[in-house]
């Protein structure tokens, strides 16, 4: 049974106040088109959850979609340096922050998607960062050495934009998987956007560079050039202007969604048009 369906229905599935883990890192391979839906549709309440994210949690953050965010690290890097939609929030307390380092995120994950309450992680002596996010000591029962131990981190879904998927949700990824194989067996659904929608033959000659088999998936989206203006190698490169257009529309003090629309409108239209007309167009790869 073919799970493809339209990207305004895809967002549709998140609900205000649910949890969801976003794929790619920072500014590579994002479920950006994604977020821009999200934020359309009016959602809120959201929690995130990424180990280092950019442009789509910024813009999440600015449109007031968000309550908290897990994550160990939001910012452009050497790009445009702080999110500032992310930090105002923080700032004026209207988005809690639980504090984490990448693997400490990593290992909630991990908890979730291994069935079990919490992981143990060494490298937090002498952080402060247990202490404001909640995380316990306790002690080794073979060692007696004291451990932190990270809650498992559910999420509602995982959404990871992929550049090869089947209509039955087998999907492929080039380059760096980062999390997201690891998030698509933490969460309760997973919703896959893809550049390319592969003949199943495609996965079944080389079922070993499948990262994420279909019967994990509810839902997948053809949407070519959905990870801009993030990168999706090796396709496309971030489109730093782009990015910086979104950063002068959303740094006002009062920006809010009628402040992104003028964002949003710019690329509304590659959102939703069919994907043979897209801009971001992607080559055949097989490999």
């Amino acid at each position: 049974m073919s799970k493809l369906i339209s990207l305004p229905e895809a967002a549709g599935l998140v609900r205000d106040g649910q949890m969801i883990a976003l794929g790619g890192n920072s500014l590579s391979r994002t479920p950006s088109a994604f977020a821009r839906e999200l934020v359309r549709q009016g959602r809120r309440g959201l929690t995130l959850i990424k180990t280092a994210g950019a442009y789509e949690i910024d813009l999440l953050c600015a449109a007031g979609a968000v309550a908290e965010v897990r994550s160990g690290y939001i910012g452009y890097e050497n790009l445009y340096g702080m999110a500032p939609s992310y930090r105002r929030g923080v700032e004026s307390g209207e988005i809690r922050v639980v504090e984490h380092a990448c693997y400490s995120v990593i290992a909630g994950l991990r908890a979730s998607a291994y069935g079990l309450p919490s992981q143990p992680v060494s490298g937090f002596d002498g952080s402060d960062t247990p202490a404001l996010s909640g995380f316990l000591q306790v002690e080794d029962p073979y060692t007696g050495k004291s451990v932190y131990m990270i809650p498992k981190i559910r999420p509602d879904w995982a959404v990871i934009h992929v550049q090869h998927a089947d209509a039955a949700g087998n999907a492929r990824i080039d380059g760096g998987p980062f999390e997201d194989v690891l998030i698509s067996r933490a969460s309760e659904g997973v919703i896959l956007t893809a550049e390319r929608i592969a003949p199943t033959k495609f996965f079944e000659d080389k079922p070993e560079r499948t990262n994420i088999p279909g019967f994990m998936v509810d839902a997948v989206v053809h949407l070519p050039g959905g990870a801009a203006p993030a990168s999706c190698y090796p396709l496309y490169d971030t489109d730093e202007g782009a990015v910086a257009a979104f950063l002068e529309a959303s740094t006002s003090t009062d920006a809010s969604p009628e402040s992104l629309r003028d964002h949003l409108r710019d690329w509304e239209e590659r959102d939703h048009r069919t994907a043979e007309a897209r801009d971001y167009r992607q080559t055949e790869k097989t490999e």
